[in-house]
Order: structure tokens, then sequence, then C-alpha cells
């Protein structure tokens, strides 16, 4: 996948964005677990980021990362995503944004960059999932466009699956 920098949007919301190299793995581990383990006790449950092997996903080239200062290495990795071509759809995998620098614009922006890849692949259509009740994700997805498709029944709770169309974009 090619890279695309996200810049503009004000201070809070300038940043970056490009792929994920081998020496970012520690920062991706901690961004994931300063991410995830908040919502343990919420969902009785460790989100599947948490056990997900960072290593191997990093050497599929489907991990894309971010922040609000300068290109590295005077900047520092705050965020996240995780993307998976699929026939006529690219699934977002994983988002995750350090609490730190939550609320300052950087999930909107991976969420963009993901759909600029999805149209520069040719792919009509978005989708992702989260857990029903990661309440202020589905608030952020929706606001997004996301339009829920369906659940799945995981034990504890339910998987809350979404998609967004992109019009416009071939094959659509």
């Amino acid at each position: 996948m090619a890279v695309a920098a996200m810049t503009g949007g004000g201070p809070q919301a300038a940043g970056w964005v490009r792929p994920a190299v081998a020496a970012d793995l520690p920062a991706i581990v901690h961004v994931v677990e300063a991410a995830y383990l908040p919502w343990v006790p919420i969902i009785g449950t460790r989100p599947a980021p948490l056990s997900a092997d960072h290593a191997a996903i990093l050497a599929e080239g489907v991990v894309f990362v971010t922040g609000l200062a300068e290109l590295p290495p005077a900047g520092s990795l705050e965020g996240l995503v995780v993307l998976r071509p699929e026939p006529r759809t690219l699934c977002i995998d994983n988002v995750a944004v350090h609490p730190r620098v939550q609320g300052r614009g950087l999930g909107r922006r991976l969420l963009a960059f993901a759909e600029a890849e999805a149209r520069r692949l040719g792919l009509p259509a978005m989708r992702l999932y989260t857990h029903e009740r990661m309440r202020s994700n589905l608030r952020l997805y929706t606001a997004a466009g996301y339009v829920e498709t369906g659940r799945e029944d995981i034990g504890a709770g339910h998987l809350v699956h979404l998609r967004k169309p992109l019009p416009g974009a071939t094959g659509a």
C-alpha cells in the first residue's frame, strides 16, 4: 500500500500517517495496550488486539502509524490503523489511539486515511467491527458514515459489524 501524508486542520489535528516499520513494534504494542486495556472492565474480556501477534501483523505490511508531532525521529507514535484489503472492501482490522491524545482528531484522521487507501485500491466500500459496549467507538464510526450491518455473538457480548460505501470509488 502507498502512504499518504495527512496534514492540516489546525495544530491539534495536524499529523502524519506512514507505513509502520520494524522499529515501531514496541511503540505499536504500547499504543494498543494503552488504547485497549481500559476497555477490559467495560466489555468483560480482553479485546482481540491485546492478544494479537503484532510482529506478524507488522510483517504483513498492513500497519500504518500516526502522531501529532513532526515525522519521526522527532515525532512520537500515537496511533495506528491496520488495513486488510478484501474483495470489494477494505477492512479496518484495528484502529488505536493512545488515550493521552484522544479527542484531537487522530481517530478521524486514521479513518480518512483508510478511506483514501480504499479509493486508491479501487475498493468501493469500507468495513470494520467493534464491541457493542465500546459505545464511544460506535458513535465515532456512525458519525463517520458507517452503518451497522449485523451483530456477532462472541460469548462476552456482540461484535457490531459496520460498513461504509464510498460513492464514486471504482467498482461502487
